[in-house]
C-alpha cells in the first residue's frame, strides 16, 4: 500500500529527513502526470530572470523618484557601489543578468552529482530559499540603497537557485516518461521560458500598486514576488515524486531500433562524461544554438525600431528622421514583437521538444541549423525591402528554436549517456549556456556599435551579424553531424552502476516496492487536474497579457 500521495511508507518511521530522496520514492499507484506540473511550479517562478528588465527604469530613478540622481563625475567605481545619494546606473543593474546565468551554469555544474544523490526534493527546496531569499536580500538592499546587496543577493544567491531549480526535475522526467522524453522535459522547461510571461506583467501591476511619492514600489514588489514565489516552489518541491529502479510504464517496451535511433540503454558516470568527444559535441551544439537566438531577444525591440523605423507606422522615414512621438509608437509596436518572441520562445521550447520524440534528437538539431541558417540569410531581404510580416515571422520561428533547444538538449544527454545521472550531465552542459550568454550579446552589440562607428545606416547595421549567426549555425551542424554512439569503454560496469544506485538510495527502495504487492489505489484525476490548473491558470493569464502587448504589432 502507499500513502494518500503515492509514497512508500516505512522511510518517515525510521526517522528519516522529510527532503531525503527515500521520502520521495513513488509507490505502485502514483500517476505519473503529477510530476510535470510540480517541475512548472518551480520554473515558472525561477523562469522570471528573463524579466527582471522590467525593474531597470525603477531602480535607475529610484532616489529621484521622477528623475534619476547622478552621480559626481569624479565618483570611484566603489564610491558608487556604496553610496546611498545617487541612482543607479542601468547598465549597473544589468549585472544582475548577467550573474544569473554565470551562476545558474556554475551552480548546476558544480551540484549537479550532488543532486542525483539527494533527490529533486532537496535541490528543490534549496533553489527556493536561495531564489526567494536573493529577492528578499535584494529588497533590502534597494531599501537601504546598496546595490552590491543587488548582486550578492539577486544575482548571485538567486542565480545558484536557478540552477539547482532549473536542472532539478530533468532526470525525474525522463525516468518517469522513458516513451517520451522530449515532450516531458519540454513541458517543464517550457516553464522557465514562461516564468517572464507571467512574472514581469504581475511585477508592473505590483509596482503600480505600491508606489508612492517617496518609493517607486521596487523593494516590496520583490517581497511580494519572493513571499508568492516561495510558497509555489515549496508546492512543486514536495510534490516531487522519483519511480522505484526499474520502473516503466505500464505496457511499454523499448523500441527494438533503439540502436539506430542512437537511444543506448548503458550508463555513462557524470564524471567520465566530459572525457567523450559526445559530450563536447554536443556542448557546442547547444552553445552556438542559444548564441544565435540569445543576442537576438536581448536586442529584438531596437533591432525591428531601426530595420524599419518609420514604416512601422505607413511613413517613409528612418529611425533618425523621426519625432519624439513617433519613436515612441514604434516603440510600442516593437514591444508588442518582444512579446510575440517570447510566445515563441515558450511554445518551441513544447513543441519542438515533443516532436523530437518521433523525429529523434539528431534530426531536430538538424532541423534548427539548418532552418536557422535559411532564416538568418533571409532575414537582411525582407528587411531591404520593407516585409515587416516576412522579418517577424523568421525571427519567431528563430526563437522557437532557441527555446526548443533548452528544451530537447536533456533528452539527446540521455539518449547518449543513459538516464542513471543525465542531470548531473545536464548540468555540467549548461555551462555552454554561460558561454553563450556572453557570446551572442557580443556578437550583436559590438557589431552593432562597430558598423554605426564607421557610419553603416541602421537599418543595415544587422546585415553582417546575421551572416555571422549563420556562420555560427553552420559549424553547430558540424558538431551535430560528428556525435555518434559512445564508445564501450565510457560506460559504467555493472558493479559501478549498483554502486551509484546505492549511493542514489535506489537499490534497497526498488527491493522495498518488489516486496509489495501492486496497489489497487485508482489514480485520482481530480488530484492531477487540480495540480494542472495550479500552473495552468497563471500560463494561461501571462499568454493574455503577452497577446495584447503583442496585438499591437498587427493593429
Amino acid at each position: 500500500m502507499t500513502d494518500a500521495a503515492g509514497v512508500l511508507p516505512g522511510s518517515a518511521a525510521n526517522g528519516v529527513s522529510i527532503l531525503a530522496k527515500q521520502r520521495t520514492i513513488a509507490g505502485p499507484g502514483f500517476n505519473r502526470w503529477l510530476v510535470p506540473p510540480a517541475a512548472l511550479c518551480i520554473h515558472l517562478c525561477i523562469g522570471m530572470a528573463y524579466g527582471f528588465s522590467v525593474f531597470w527604469l525603477p531602480l535607475s530613478h529610484q532616489l529621484g523618484i521622477s528623475t534619476s540622481i547622478a552621480c559626481p563625475a569624479d565618483m570611484s567605481f566603489f564610491g558608487r557601489i556604496f553610496s546611498t545619494t545617487c541612482d543607479w546606473k542601468i547598465s549597473e543593474l544589468g549585472w544582475m543578468y548577467t550573474l544569473y546565468f554565470v551562476f545558474l551554469g556554475t551552480a548546476s555544474a558544480i551540484w549537479g552529482g550532488w543532486l542525483e544523490h539527494a533527490g529533486p526534493r532537496k535541490a528543490g527546496v534549496v533553489a527556493a530559499c536561495c531564489w526567494c531569499g536573493g529577492l528578499l536580500f535584494s529588497a533590502l538592499g534597494v531599501y537601504v540603497h546598496q546595490i552590491w546587496m543587488l548582486w550578492l543577493g539577486t544575482g548571485i544567491v538567486g542565480g545558484i537557485g536557478l540552477g539547482l531549480g532549473y536542472i532539478s526535475p530533468v532526470s525525474t522526467l525522463i525516468k518517469w516518461f522513458p516513451d517520451r522524453r522530449g515532450m516531458a522535459t519540454g513541458m517543464a522547461i517550457m516553464g522557465f521560458g514562461g516564468g517572464a510571461m507571467i512574472g514581469a506583467p504581475l511585477a508592473n501591476i505590483l509596482m503600480k500598486h505600491y508606489a508612492t511619492p517617496t518609493s517607486v514600489g521596487v523593494w516590496e514588489t520583490f517581497v511580494t514576488l519572493g513571499v508568492i514565489y516561495f510558497v509555489f516552489m515549496l508546492i512543486g518541491a514536495f510534490s516531487y515524486r522519483v519511480p522505484a529502479s526499474g520502473w516503466k510504464p505500464a505496457g511499454w517496451t523499448p523500441p527494438a531500433n533503439a540502436s539506430k535511433a542512437m537511444i543506448t540503454t548503458r550508463h555513462v558516470h557524470v564524471k567520465v562524461a566530459p572525457k567523450t568527444p559526445q559530450f563536447w559535441l554536443i556542448w557546442w551544439v547547444l552553445c552556438l544554438n542559444v548564441t544565435a537566438g540569445i543576442g537576438i531577444i536581448g536586442m529584438a525591440s531596437p533591432m525591428l525600431q531601426e530595420v524599419f523605423a518609420g514604416k512601422l507606422i505607413g511613413i517613409a522615414k528612418t529611425f533618425n528622421e523621426l519625432s519624439g512621438a513617433e519613436k515612441a509608437s514604434i516603440a510600442a509596436i516593437a514591444a508588442g514583437f518582444t512579446g510575440l518572441l517570447s510566445l515563441f520562445n515558450i511554445g518551441g521550447r513544447f513543441v519542438w521538444a515533443s516532436l523530437s520524440d518521433y523525429l529523434g534528437r539528431k534530426t531536430t538539431y538538424y532541423t534548427f541549423f539548418v532552418l536557422g541558417i535559411i532564416l538568418y540569410a533571409s532575414a537582411p531581404w525582407s528587411g531591404h525591402l520593407g516585409h515587416i510580416a516576412l522579418f517577424v515571422l523568421a525571427f519567431c520561428i528563430i526563437i522557437s528554436m532557441y527555446g526548443g533547444g533548452f528544451s530537447t538538449v536533456p533528452a539527446y544527454l540521455a539518449d547518449v549517456f543513459g538516464t542513471q545521472m543525465v542531470g548531473a550531465i545536464h548540468g555540467l552542459l549548461l555551462t555552454a549556456w554561460s558561454a553563450a550568454g556572453i557570446f551572442g550579446p557580443v556578437i550583436v552589440n559590438y557589431f552593432r556599435e562597430y558598423q554605426l562607428d564607421h557610419g553603416v545606416p541602421r537599418a543595415q547595421v544587422y546585415d553582417v551579424t546575421a551572416y555571422v549567426l549563420c556562420g555560427l549555425l553552420v559549424i553547430g551542424f558540424i558538431c551535430n553531424w560528428l556525435v555518434k554512439p559512445v564508445a564501450d569503454k565510457y560506460y559504467m560496469t555493472d558493479a559501478e552502476l549498483e554502486a551509484e544506485r546505492k549511493l542514489g538510495h535506489e537499490s534497497s527502495l526498488r527491493n522495498e516496492v518488489g516486496s509489495r504487492p501492486a496497489s489497487t489505489e485508482p489514480s485520482k484525476p481530480a488530484l492531477v487536474w487540480g495540480f494542472w490548473l495550479l500552473v495552468g491558470i497563471p500560463i494561461a493569464w501571462g499568454v493574455y497579457k503577452t497577446l495584447q502587448t503583442a496585438w499591437v504589432l498587427f493593429s
